[in-house]
């Protein structure tokens, strides 16, 4: 609601997320957590989902330590009739959704293409493209009745250029950039804005095969122009935007937070 007792000269924050619904995706860690945590910051009641409940439970209850709202729901991104059900109960509990952060993935094959078993191709590609699609199918009514909203889909670096032993996860992350250049297409009419946050390599567990090995890391770190990873804080004020007013002309874009990876040395292979 806007500020009656504010002057007529102040300017709204237009980063505010205030009276604003969010559902982030793999939210118990890392990327994920780090946007929650800012996203309640700015005022949102966030929702924070991924498979393991208690550790949901850990980051709600920090967030809530902190003045924010979060209410964490367990759900697999792989099965359609859990993320319509963690959808409802956000609808129940808070009236609707107007953004919905794509950030949930997988990475259970590390080596060549022509090596990965048809396993690992099908988790794959069902976490990280039809898990974004099935949160963005379930989501879009609610978005749609209450006149608009965002989505932010995680990409990677991974899925604009070859990288060493990420192949099958590249390809599924270059299937995030199309499916957000298409339903930015097909939801602009009910003012949706559809956007891809695009990262480098970033410290977190679930990178942590790379960091954590001495001949990976170093190979990172020389191609990265700033010869360093990401923190996940570092991709909170992009995320912000993404889901704000200040972002409403802003759609089908793809956003690069890779320390100057793909314009500096180029890949690692």
């Amino acid at each position: 609601m806007p500020d009656t007792n504010a002057s007529p000269s102040a300017d709204p924050d237009p980063t505010d997320l205030s009276d604003r619904v969010a559902i982030v995706t793999g939210a118990s860690r890392g990327i994920g957590r780090a946007i929650a945590e800012a996203f309640a910051d700015a005022g949102a009641r966030v929702v924070l989902t991924s498979r393991t409940q208690e550790t949901l439970d850990e980051v709600a209850a920090d967030i809530e330590a902190d003045g924010g709202t979060a209410l964490p729901i367990a759900a697999h991104a792989g099965e359609f009739d859990a993320v319509q059900d963690l959808v409802a109960q956000t609808t129940e509990a808070f009236g609707g959704v107007d953004i919905l952060v794509n950030n949930a993935a997988t990475n259970p094959h590390f080596g060549p293409v022509l090596s990965a078993e048809e396993s690992h191709w099908d988790k794959t590609f069902d976490v990280n493209v039809k898990g974004y699609w099935r949160f963005a199918k379930a989501c879009f009514p609610s978005m749609k009745a209450r006149g608009g909203g965002k989505i932010i889909n995680l990409a990677s670096v991974a899925g604009e250029q070859p990288m060493a032993g990420m192949g099958v996860y590249g390809i599924t992350k270059a299937g995030v950039l199309m499916l957000t250049d298409t339903l930015a297409a097909e939801l602009a009419e009910a003012n949706v804005q559809v956007n891809a946050v695009v990262p480098g390599f970033v410290k977190t567990k679930f990178s942590k095969a790379i960091w954590a090995s001495d001949d990976l890391s170093d190979a990172v770190l020389k191609a990265t122009p700033q010869h360093r990873m990401a923190d996940p804080d570092e991709l909170t004020g992009l995320a912000l935007y993404l889901a704000s007013s200040a972002s409403d002309f802003v759609t089908g874009s793809h956003f690069r937070i890779d320390g100057g990876l793909l314009v500096g040395s180029g890949s690692m292979g």
